[in-house]
């Protein structure tokens, strides 16, 4: 059974937001002492945070379904809701967020690196924070906001400066353990390393870091063997280390070959790892064979460009050449690495004209409103209190809802709908309903809702009319 996993689909949700509380102050002779409903908590985030103890998305193959606390709903007494709690996921260090259809969200580098995955819904507000001069004593309260949510694709791509790629077997394990002070498990039978494997090597005053990439072979770079699953790990590394065995037992094989397979999975591969720099590293030369075939393959290598060096892992013999080889091209990559500035905060005020909705007619003749502002109100509203709905309705009003739906052709009786397709509050539009705080009577009771809706009656007259059509029609024909 693995212990390491490097690609997880998680289903995150963020906290709800508590409802706010309508409540009237009381004590004894003072039956009506004023509002004095809280407000409901703020909703917990789901956030993703780089730790370098972590090295593994296993917790979340096992366990992908995350999920924050809700925020408490207020209370009478001004009691305010207690905040839901954020929920706080490691990741290892060079861990990429992406959506389902693979777009990048967030590229998680360096230790305490944060991306909200999901942001927490907003506390409704009590009664008490909605009492105003005109509403003095409001009978309704805000609902939450739910939390926000939905699935994201988690994918580890190790952060190493060498990566050291070849056929199963070549020794990349052994040649990492020689280096550093990484244990890999190591044997002498194929896909013996089912995991990267890290090593901190340092070579004078250089440090840095070395990954083996497990399991390539013909037909990687499209899903064959465990090639796919790990070359994501070398993405990020300065420079490519060929490991070729000068001892293998394969007949059919040789270390040209071994070469040429290897840098055609690459190339299909792509991610830049084309260009990298390389350098050939012939293990086993302690073997006499193996040293043999060294010494009549180097001068083709070394004709194609490569710098050469034979080693052996096993007699520790060239192991410094290459280590102060490999330091001296991740100092240059180092270098050459342009300077990151610091972010800059870039403000961008909206247009004058920009109302934060939009009015559109679509095909079904239905006008449909799209905006951060009306579709969190709609979710916010109670909609069994009349005096909660009339509230939507001079909000609404005020935000110039009312005005755009006249502008793009709106008649009283037409279908609106506010929000998404899936998740819309569909009414009948009645451009009558605003500013109506004066208006109201007893808690809870708005003066407006009780009038016969313009559109509800017209279609109780239109279908009276065809009523009284259809018997005129059978008295005059009666077979």
């Amino acid at each position: 059974m693995t212990t390491f996993v490097d690609r997880v689909e998680l289903h995150v949700a963020a906290g709800s937001g508590g409802h706010g509380c309508a409540s009237v102050h009381r004590e004894k002779f003072k039956p009506l002492g004023g509002p004095d409903g809280g407000n409901g908590g703020r909703g917990g985030d789901v956030i993703l945070v780089v730790d370098q103890d972590v090295t593994t998305l296993l917790d979340y193959h096992h366990s992908p379904h995350r999920k924050a606390t809700s925020g408490k709903p207020g209370e009478g007494g001004n009691r305010s809701g207690k905040d839901g709690q954020d929920l706080i996921l490691p990741v290892p260090d060079g861990t990429v967020v992406q959506d389902k259809q693979g777009n990048v969200l967030a590229d998680l580098v360096g230790q305490g690196t944060t991306y909200v995955a999901a942001e927490g819904g907003r506390g409704g507000l009590g009664n008490a924070a909605l009492s105003s001069a005109r509403r003095k004593a409001p009978g309704f309260a805000l609902l939450g906001v739910p939390g926000g949510g939905g699935d994201i694709v988690l994918e580890l791509k190790t952060v190493a400066d060498v990566a050291l790629v070849g056929y199963p077997s070549a020794g990349k394990s052994s040649l990492i353990s020689v280096l550093s002070a990484a244990r890999p498990k190591i044997a002498d039978y194929p896909f013996t390393t089912l995991v990267p494997n890290l090593g901190v090597v340092t070579a004078g005053s250089t440090v840095y870091t070395i990954a083996d990439v497990p399991g390539l072979i013909p037909g990687a770079s499209q899903g064959r063997g465990l090639g796919l699953e790990f070359l994501r790990h070398v993405e990020r590394c300065s420079v490519l280390v060929h490991v070729l065995d000068t001892a293998t037992l394969e007949s059919e094989r040789d270390p040209l070959s071994d070469l040429d397979v290897i840098e055609e999975e690459l190339k299909l591969y792509g991610g830049g790892l084309e260009n990298r720099p390389r350098i050939v590293v012939l293990n086993k030369v302690d073997i006499p064979d193996g040293q043999d075939l060294a010494d009549i393959i180097r001068p083709d290598l070394e004709k194609r460009g490569y710098r050469v060096f034979e080693v052996s892992a096993v007699a520790h013999l060239g192991l410094k050449e290459v280590s102060f080889a490999l330091a001296e091209i991740v100092a240059k990559a180092r270098a050459d690495k342009p300077v990151e500035e610091a972010t800059r905060v870039v403000i961008r005020p909206k247009a004058v004209d920009d109302a934060g909705f939009t009015v559109v007619l679509e095909e079904d003749g239905i006008y449909r409103v799209r905006g951060e502002k009306p579709e969190r109100w709609v979710r916010q509203t109670d909609f069994s209190n009349d005096e909660a709905v009339g509230y939507l309705a001079d909000r609404l009003s005020r935000l110039g809802v009312e005005e755009k739906l006249m502008k793009a052709g709106a008649r009283a009786g037409d279908g609106v709908a506010i929000g998404p397709e899936e998740d819309a509050v569909v009414f009948d539009w009645e451009p009558t309903m605003m500013a109506g705080a004066e208006m109201l009577g007893r808690r809870g009771e708005d003066h407006r809702l009780e009038a016969p809706r313009p559109a509800s009656q017209r279609r109780r007259d239109r279908e009276a009319e065809r009523d009284d059509v259809d018997r005129e029609y059978d008295e005059f024909n009666p077979f």
